[in-house]
C-alpha cells in the first residue's frame, strides 16, 4: 500500500511545488491517480480543515494549503479519464450587487474545489439577473452568495426573491456568507444555509448534496 503521509504533509504545510512534484511522481510510479487525489491531496486538506476549525490554523495558511492541493490535482488530472472524476455537485458562487470584495469568496471557491465540487465563480457585483442567468446556464445544485458590507446584504434577499419570481427557487439550494452575515439573517431571507467560514461552507455544501 502506498504511503501518502509525505504528500499530506506537503499539502498541510502549503508547499505548492513540492506537492505538485510529489503528486506527479506518485502517478508516474504507478499509483492510481484517484487515490493520489482522495487519499493524499484531499486527506491532507481535511486535516487543514480540522486545524482551522480548532483555531490552530489561520486564513493565509489555509489559502496556501488550498493552492498546494490544487497544484497536486492539476499534476494528476492528465492521467485521469474524464468519466472517472466524480464530483459531488456543481456550485455557482458570486458576490452580490454593489459589493466588490472577493477574498473570502475566493477562499471558499478553493476549499470547495478541494472537496471535489465543480465551482463556477461568477465574480463580484452580481445582480439577481446575473445569478439567475448563471443558474440557467450551469444547472448547479447550490448557489453561494457572498457579501462583506452590511449595505449590500439586502441584495441577498432581492436575489432570492428574484429566484422565486423566475420559478427556479426550488431547483437549487442557496447558501450565504460573509463577515456581516449571520445564521439568523440567512433564515430571515429564506436561504437554505449559512457558512461562517470556508470550511463550514464546504461542510454545509457536502451536507446539502448528500
Amino acid at each position: 500500500m502506498v504511503d501518502f503521509e509525505e504528500i499530506k504533509k506537503s499539502v498541510f504545510a502549503g508547499q505548492v511545488e513540492k506537492t505538485r512534484n510529489l503528486a506527479a511522481s506518485l502517478v508516474q510510479s504507478g499509483t492510481d491517480p484517484l487515490s493520489v487525489i482522495n487519499d493524499g491531496l484531499i486527506a491532507g486538506m481535511n486535516e487543514v480543515g480540522i486545524k482551522f476549525k480548532a483555531g490552530e490554523m489561520f486564513v493565509p495558511e489555509v489559502i496556501m494549503s488550498a493552492k498546494a492541493m490544487s497544484a497536486g490535482v492539476e499534476a494528476v488530472k492528465p492521467f485521469i479519464k474524464g468519466d472517472e472524476i466524480q464530483t459531488p455537485g456543481v456550485i455557482v458562487i458570486g458576490t452580490v450587487k454593489g459589493d466588490l470584495h472577493d477574498i473570502g469568496k475566493n477562499l471558499v471557491c478553493m476549499i470547495l474545489e478541494s472537496a471535489g465540487f465543480k465551482v463556477i465563480d461568477i465574480g463580484v457585483d452580481n445582480s439577481p439577473e446575473q445569478f439567475i442567468e448563471a443558474v440557467k446556464e450551469h444547472q448547479p445544485q447550490i448557489v453561494g452568495m457572498s457579501a462583506l458590507l452590511t449595505t449590500t446584504m439586502p441584495a441577498m434577499k432581492e436575489t432570492i426573491d428574484a429566484f422565486v419570481e423566475a420559478g427556479i427557487r426550488d431547483t437549487v439550494k442557496i447558501i450565504v456568507g460573509g463577515a456581516p452575515v449571520s445564521r439568523q439573517f440567512a433564515e430571515e431571507i429564506g436561504a437554505d444555509g449559512y457558512g461562517e467560514d470556508a470550511i463550514a461552507a464546504r461542510d454545509l455544501c457536502i451536507k446539502l448534496v448528500s
